[in-house]
């Protein structure tokens, strides 16, 4: 289903109206194995249409790191997202999506995690790691942390992945939410339908050659005769 086409858009805005909602991000899934995001102001738009791929989860890679509930990311662009049109107003829609909204009552005092965004190959590759500050555990520890970073810092930050990651491929950026006016279209993108048929053309195109090889061979090894040897029933 298409929400922007069959009115299950119209819905989900209502719901988020609703529920105090600003934001939406809907997740279709079509045929059980393509996985569309929606993203966008359920106001009045912009929205955004995703195609989702190379989904991996924290259970999946055996990741080890963890944030607390409730936690508050911090946001992190590459320079891409500074000088493309469209990828600023994504920008924008993620920091509206993911942020968390400055005096929300449901937030925490305390940030151990950071939602990174790169882009890459025309898609957007989305990881998200936890901030781990480890402290030293006696005075020489203290003091080699302290050579190290070449400071007065008893503690070292390191970046653990926690997951989920994800790579984003932007098909079309609507002017209203889930539809309207298209602000950007992806001409690169190529629907998991159409990979699929082209798959299952070439199969099928690789197996008619095959046949048709061991045809041809069959034919060639039928023209070859030898010619009569006179002698050949001497030594018999």
């Amino acid at each position: 289903m298409d929400p922007g086409h069959d009115g299950v858009g119209r819905a989900i805005t209502d719901i988020a109206e609703m529920r105090g909602c600003n934001t939406v991000l809907f997740l279709e899934c079509r045929k059980r194995q393509d996985a569309y995001l929606w993203l966008g102001r359920q106001n009045g738009g912009p929205s955004v249409r995703f195609h989702v791929s190379n989904i991996h989860t924290m259970d999946e890679l055996k990741m080890t790191g963890n944030c607390m509930k409730g936690s508050r990311p911090i946001l992190s662009f590459d320079e891409s997202f500074s000088r493309l049109g469209h990828l600023k107003l994504l920008k924008e829609l993620f920091v509206d999506v993911f942020g968390t909204p400055r005096g929300h009552p449901k937030s925490k005092p305390f940030v151990d995690r950071i939602m990174s965004f790169y882009y890459a190959d025309k898609k957007i590759w989305v990881r998200n790691y936890q901030i781990i500050e480890q402290k030293a555990a006696n005075a020489m520890e203290a003091n080699a942390t302290k050579k190290k970073t070449g400071g007065d810092q008893d503690s070292t930050t390191s970046l653990v992945e926690i997951g989920p990651r994800f790579v984003l491929n932007p098909i079309r950026i609507f002017r209203g939410a889930f539809g309207g006016q298209a602000l950007f279209h992806n001409a690169d993108f190529v629907s998991p339908n159409q990979v699929r048929s082209i798959e299952r053309k070439e199969k099928g195109e690789s197996y008619e050659n095959r046949k048709d090889a061991q045809k041809k061979r069959k034919l060639r090894s039928e023209d070859i005769v030898l010619p009569y040897d006179p002698l050949d029933s001497v030594f018999r």
